[in-house]
């Protein structure tokens, strides 16, 4: 009994061997899924999320007599 190669293996074996050449030229996985965001872009999360880290502000009064 022959096995025939259907159109989803053959699908399959092209999934495949693509991943497997790009991480050989990469050298990692690339995901295409995941929206390139430019450097200049105003996000207010980033901001806020940065803005938590500094220490807190204090008000130091000197008196003098």
């Amino acid at each position: 009994m022959k096995k025939r190669i259907t159109q989803d293996d053959y699908i399959k074996a092209n999934r495949k061997a693509s991943r497997e050449a790009e991480i050989k030229e990469h050298g990692h996985p690339v995901c295409y899924k995941r929206v390139h965001e430019a450097k200049k872009v105003y996000n207010r999360r980033k901001i806020k999320a940065a803005d938590k880290k500094l220490p807190y502000f204090f008000v130091l009064r000197i008196v003098t007599l």
